[in-house]
This record gives structure tokens, C-alpha cells and sequence, in this order.
């Protein structure tokens, strides 16, 4: 059974990246969180062998950073 919750950082599984980096900015906005620089990190794609996609997450202030650490700190309870 697959369990929605648990992570594999293995399975990059062919997956859009730009889609990933949506679902993730569309979720840190449900927590009221914005990250402006988070998206594709296109340099990734520069080289000559196949990588896994990366997401650059970029910068933030401490407030966004306190309100990350608070959100992934009542998740995981």
C-alpha cells in the first residue's frame, strides 16, 4: 500500500519538476508561506549527464524562515 506521507528521495520519477516546484509553492502558501525564489534550478539541466531535477528554495527572511520551521515542526507530531 502507498502511503502518501512518506518519501522516497530516490524516486525522482520522471516527474515535472516545474509542477513539483508548483505543489510545493502552492502548499507553503496554505500555511501562508511564500519563498519568492523558489523554482527549477536550471543550471541542474546544464550538464552533460542526465541529474535529478533540483528545486532551489533561494533566500528568506527569518520570519519566513520561523514560520517554515513552525509548520514543519506541528507536521511532524
Amino acid at each position: 500500500m502507498h502511503d502518501p506521507h512518506t518519501h522516497d528521495p530516490r524516486d525522482h520519477g520522471g516527474a515535472d519538476p516545474d509542477a513539483c516546484a508548483a505543489a510545493l509553492r502552492a502548499a507553503l502558501a496554505a500555511h501562508g508561506i511564500t519563498l519568492p525564489s523558489l523554482g527549477v534550478d536550471l543550471p541542474g539541466y546544464a550538464g552533460r549527464h542526465p541529474v535529478r531535477p533540483l528545486i532551489s528554495l533561494g533566500n528568506c527572511n527569518l520570519a519566513t524562515a520561523r514560520a517554515l520551521t513552525a509548520v514543519l515542526l506541528k507536521g511532524a507530531v
